[in-house]
């Protein structure tokens, strides 16, 4: 697939669909309540960005301090990253799509299925690193397309 196209469709698509909705609910509930809502889940989102930011930061020094590569905690530290940016952008669907990222079982569900798709070969070699150093791996790798499941 190509990626223009897409990109193109979000930028110009998403903005008109949440003008569309923001449009109807403003109609349903009034306008203070909407811009309220609106407001409401930038708010929302700054809060749960710094509640599960640090959060994550504690386990992946967790992680590191346990001699382990924190893998699974910055993987996560993006999708909240981009979960609290969509909270903060206004509209009803990126706070909808923001709040499930921001969820932690949604949250490595989300991560699950990105590893599904992104499947990725390493050739990993130990060298030695020196007595204090512990080791030192050299890798290569590539990337693999999706498996078709059809």
């Amino acid at each position: 697939m190509r990626i223009f196209p897409l990109f193109a469709l979000i930028l110009i698509g998403l903005p008109l669909l949440e003008l569309y909705l923001l449009i109807k609910v403003g109609t349903l509930i009034g306008a203070l309540p909407t811009v309220a809502l609106v407001v409401g889940t930038a708010l929302l989102g700054a809060f749960l960005l710094r509640r599960q930011g640090l959060s994550n930061y504690r386990r992946m020094q967790q992680s590191m301090a346990r001699g382990e590569v924190p893998a699974q905690e910055m993987m996560e530290g993006v999708v909240i990253l981009v979960g609290s940016v969509l909270l903060l952008v206004p509209g009803l669907i990126t706070d909808v799509i923001g709040l499930l990222c921001l969820l932690p079982p949604l949250r490595r569900a989300i991560i699950a299925f990105w590893l599904r798709r992104v499947r990725v070969e390493m050739k990993v070699s130990a060298g030695g690193g020196g007595p204090d150093r512990g080791r030192v791996y050299d890798a290569e790798y590539r990337h693999l397309p999706p498996d078709d499941d059809r």
